[in-house]
């Protein structure tokens, strides 16, 4: 048997296009599933399937992506990127990964009442946009399903200048927890990932925008504020997010796993 296989399964991934969101779509692919690369932007969810189709057609890989575009802050615009991709695949969604998300840096006193409705619209109202599309289909399959929401060690512990953020990432958890609560009996699942510091491209960009200059002495700050010394990789969440998704864990829902270097567990 194929440990973790996606063989037969859709899967939709949104904010896909690059970071955590490829390094999930990258991995469903390699374990056969047909996967929607949703983003902002068509031609970014594009490029990023037609590479992930070239690397599993080298490897001998039976999984494919598609993309496509979707704003998760826009009710319309999801519901019609999810209708698109379940027409295409059979009328079949198995899978979502809730991965699109923005952060904030700051306290309540620097948060803004503009920047507290940004965060709500694209981590709060798109998880919620996303979610109700997939069980929507999910219930019409009658076969269930699997979601994973990206939430954040922000929904765990409380995180310094992290006001507006965290409030989102606490969220996450109470919806997976009532989605999963609620969807036992439609057999959908319902778990949640929460990193601590990955190293993405959004990292690169951060120190570079705010520590020009400077950048490899902060990287090594904000590596060594996890209890293992440094930051995790996207794959490594991925790898998480895989177990979550596949029937390996079919006994598995309304959960929250830490993925953050031993943060939120250790005692230092």
């Amino acid at each position: 048997m194929n440990p973790f296989s996606l063989a037969s399964k859709t899967a939709v991934v949104t904010g896909a296009g690059s970071g955590i969101g490829k390094a999930i779509a990258t991995r469903f692919v390699a374990q056969g599933a047909t996967v929607g690369i949703f983003d902002l932007e068509i031609g970014n969810s594009k490029a990023v399937a037609a590479e992930l189709n070239a690397a599993a057609k080298a490897h001998g890989k039976a999984g494919v992506a598609k993309g496509y575009a979707c704003d998760v802050s826009d009710k319309a615009s999801v519901n019609s990127a999810f209708d698109k991709f379940a027409s295409d695949h059979g009328g079949r969604i198995n899978i979502l990964v809730n991965n699109a998300g923005i952060s904030a840096v700051g306290n309540i006193e620097q948060a803004t009442g503009e920047e507290m409705d940004r965060l709500f619209r694209v981590n709060i109202k798109g998880i919620f946009h996303c979610g109700q599309a997939a069980v929507r289909h999910m219930k019409a399959s009658g076969s269930g399903g699997s979601i994973v929401n990206l939430a954040s060690i922000a929904s765990l512990v409380g995180l310094k200048d992290r006001f507006a953020y965290g409030m989102t990432k606490g969220a996450v958890l109470a919806m997976t927890q009532s989605i999963a609560t609620d969807y036992l009996e439609e057999n959908i699942r319902c778990n949640c990932v929460c990193p601590g510091r990955v190293h993405t491209p959004f990292v690169d960009g951060y120190l570079q925008k705010h520590f020009a200059g400077r950048e490899k002495e902060q990287f090594e700050i904000l590596s060594k504020w996890q209890p293992m010394g440094r930051m995790g990789q996207p794959d490594e969440v991925a790898a998480l997010v895989l177990y979550l998704a596949a029937d390996e864990s079919s006994f598995v829902t309304g959960a929250a796993y830490a993925i953050d270097g031993g943060r939120s567990g250790c005692a230092l």
